[in-house]
């Protein structure tokens, strides 16, 4: 059995019930994070919309999505957003190889110019907040539809906002779901979480 969240996950029939209250699909309802969202089912059914609007009906190439969620899930130590996100880019047969490029995308041969651009994007945004003129210019030349660049700025802060709730509210993973594939290598921030003042 995995451990709770800091706010205790529905059960699956509660959480299958407050899906269908608000619209959020079953599919989602299982999902451990969704089981600790649906205690706020209004929000979580917004957040809901989100999603679906980004996997489901987004202009942006999926594996420039998934390549920008994995990233983030690295870089802010997200043990549920890696795992998760490594399983729904290896279904879009993105190759493992390329997912764990991320990891050190700098020093990789095997990623393209796009797939460079945005992953330039993520980290400048989370590390400065914002793209600087030089990358949005490598987005420009390389996602050519004004939509999908659109697109990478919002999954930006969406992914970047769902590392942090999953790490603040400690969501767990499913049960039977190994963490940190393929080879179970964590972060640095998943190694030495930053303790605040209040913990001096």
């Amino acid at each position: 059995m995995p451990p709770d969240a800091r706010i205790p996950m529905l059960d699956a029939d509660d959480a299958r019930a407050a899906a269908a209250r608000v619209g959020v699909p079953e599919s989602m309802a299982d999902l451990s994070v969704f089981k600790v969202l649906l205690r706020h089912e209004d929000l979580a059914a917004r957040v809901n919309g989100l999603l679906h609007q980004l996997l489901w009906n987004g202009t942006l190439d999926a594996r420039l999505r998934e390549l920008v969620i994995m990233r983030i899930g690295w870089c802010q130590g997200s043990m549920y957003e890696w795992t998760q996100h490594w399983r729904v880019a290896r279904m879009l047969e993105i190759p493992e190889d390329d997912l764990v490029a991320v990891r050190d995308w700098k020093a990789s041969d095997r990623l393209s110019r796009a797939d460079r651009a945005v992953l330039a994007a993520t980290d400048e945004t989370l590390g400065a907040g914002a793209i600087s003129t030089a990358t949005w210019a490598e987005l420009e030349a390389t996602v050519p539809d004004e939509k999908a660049r659109i697109e990478v700025v919002i999954a930006i802060a969406n992914w970047s906002m769902f590392a942090q709730l999953l790490r603040s509210l400690e969501v767990p993973l499913e049960e039977g779901v190994d963490p940190w594939p393929p080879d179970g290598a964590v972060p640095e921030p998943a190694r030495t979480p930053v303790r605040s003042e209040l913990e001096l």
